[in-house]
């Protein structure tokens, strides 16, 4: 679809004259463009982006909730570090002095400033970069323990509340309206022989040992920025999911996501395991920030965690399948259901180590908490 760009720049503050707009990147749920404009001491550089109201159905709200993390974070970093202060994301705002822009269409637009001499990877590339990225996580959740006003906004309702994820899935399995049922006798199984680990967490919430916190709720490796010379970590991105929840919630997809080597959809099993020596990096840099606030329940269960948020994936991955692919996006037959049994052998891995990865965890901290 074309979109008048220059027309939907002119609604925000940027500095100086709009002189190049272009494509950006290859995300599957926003659109997304660069801007440049021209400046009396040079040029400054923006990301432009057409926020999918389909998948988030309030975006001045998801808006609202990036606002007040980026503004706390360079607030605070503004009397600790201030060249990584003027590093961080900032919205944009409008003429108006809003979040976001609603167009004729009823498109929804927001403005970043462009981070400079900072990358993100896809993979990871040392076991440097995932204590790092673990770090930045770790970092993002401390710097926002003490944000003031009201609860954030739940940007996706039930993201992570895997009791309901379980519940669709049973919905979806008793319908089995394309007879796909058949194709996945192991795997359906496995996880109605794993539900009880759905109700752990909430119910150690329930009792008061776990808060509910600020959580990102898509703790990817690309969604931390490095510098692109030291490979520090400067910023964490893609803030569209941040919102209440466990600080468990982004260890465990952490290490769903960075312990493996393989890509989510792998259709060889043999080479799906959770590398022992990658969760370990994961633990020490996660732990390294976030050691102070977390509670002990919050400690004993940083493995678990991450059994869990796979098992939560496997879920969503097989009911997809089940119910015809609606809601992820496949290239091929039977993705989905590839999908779901890469997550179920990672669970599966994780299960058989999780004693050592336990004795990782509290090795990890008895070191930092150690006088």
């Amino acid at each position: 679809m074309e979109y008048d760009i220059e027309s939907i720049a002119s609604q925000f503050m940027l500095q100086g004259r709009l002189i190049e707009a272009a494509s950006f990147g290859s995300g599957h749920i926003n659109d997304t463009f660069t801007l440049r404009c021209q400046t009396d001491d040079g040029g400054k550089s923006y990301i432009l982006q057409r926020i999918n109201h389909q998948v988030f159905r309030n975006p001045a709200a998801m808006m609202e909730n990036i606002r007040r993390v980026t503004t706390h974070i360079r607030g605070k970093l503004r009397d600790q570090a201030e060249e990584l202060a003027q590093r961080q994301l900032t919205v944009i705002e409008t003429n108006d002095g809003d979040a976001c822009f609603e167009d004729d269409q009823g498109n929804f637009w927001r403005v970043y400033n462009r981070i400079e001499q900072a990358v993100t990877y896809d993979t990871l590339e040392s076991p440097e970069m995932a204590y790092e990225v673990a770090r930045m996580f770790g970092w993002f959740q401390r710097m926002l323990i003490d944000l003031p006003g009201p609860l954030l906004h739940k940007a996706i309702p039930d993201f992570h509340t895997t009791p309901k994820r379980f519940k669709n899935f049973q919905e979806v399995l008793h319908r089995d309206t394309c007879n796909r049922a058949k194709d996945a006798p192991a795997e359906i199984r496995f996880v109605l022989e794993n539900a009880e680990i759905c109700d752990v967490l909430p119910n150690l919430v329930g009792e008061g040992k776990i808060p509910v916190r600020i959580a990102h709720n898509d703790a990817k490796i690309n969604n931390v920025m490095l510098d692109a010379r030291t490979h520090k970590g400067v910023c964490v991105i893609d803030l569209d999911t941040v919102m209440p929840g466990l600080s468990l919630y982004d260890f465990g997809d952490l290490v769903r996501t960075a312990t493996s080597p393989t890509e989510e959809d792998e259709r060889d099993l043999s080479k799906v395991s959770m590398q022992i020596s990658r969760f370990e990096m994961l633990a020490k840099g996660f732990a390294e920030e976030a050691h102070a606030f977390l509670t002990p329940a919050e400690k004993k269960y940083l493995t678990f965690s991450a059994k869990l948020i796979t098992f939560e994936q496997m879920i969503r991955f097989l009911a997809d399948y089940l119910a015809g692919d609606i809601y992820y996006k496949v290239h091929r037959e039977r993705q989905n259901l590839d999908r779901s049994r890469t997550q179920m052998k990672l669970v599966q891995s994780i299960i058989e180590q999780e004693e050592a990865m336990n004795d990782v965890v509290e090795d990890v901290f008895r070191r930092i908490d150690a006088p």
